[in-house]
């Protein structure tokens, strides 16, 4: 059986009613979005790059309207071909929402940096950057916490 800590955890993030196997095979991928997202954040903030940042925003945002993030393209059609996986699965309304307060957040910190506020921009670069590491390290994604509080959804996303 599929650990059901990260299960849950999943479950919070809108990866709702998938298999133990699919769980286990592609639970570890559902990571690859926001290890790139916390890269790039971690370059564009100690750039203090509103370039990186604000191109991180707009990436984010398609995350938003699409069924996927952006980045899930780069797995979904290179990497599991390597690895021998299935797609990832779409996104559901709590990563949305996570990607919307991310392109928002991302926003806000390209803008100080670009008005040359670098202590703002660090103080609201480095959170940023904690909060998509927590997600890639544990599953555990605050914003996706916030919508399910917000909405009424249970501690596995549902309603």
């Amino acid at each position: 059986m599929f650990n059901s800590t990260i299960r849950d955890r999943l479950e919070a993030q809108g990866f709702c009613d998938l298999d133990d196997a699919t769980l286990a095979e592609v639970g570890p991928w559902l990571r690859w979005a926001p290890v790139l997202c916390a890269l790039f954040m971690t370059l564009g903030v100690f750039l203090q790059s509103p370039v990186v940042l604000w191109a991180l925003a707009a990436t984010a945002f398609l995350g938003v309207f699409l069924p996927f993030h952006p980045f899930d393209l780069l797995y979904n059609h290179g990497v599991r071909h390597l690895t021998g996986t299935r797609p990832l699965p779409h996104n559901g309304p709590q990563r949305k929402f996570a990607c919307g307060l991310a392109s928002a957040w991302l926003l806000a910190t390209g803008g100080a940096f670009y008005a040359g506020a670098s202590t703002l921009g660090f103080a609201l670069g480095i959170p940023l950057i904690l909060v998509a590491a927590l997600v890639s390290i544990t599953h555990i994604c605050i914003p996706s916490m916030i919508y399910n509080y917000l909405f009424g959804k249970d501690g596995a996303g549902r309603a």
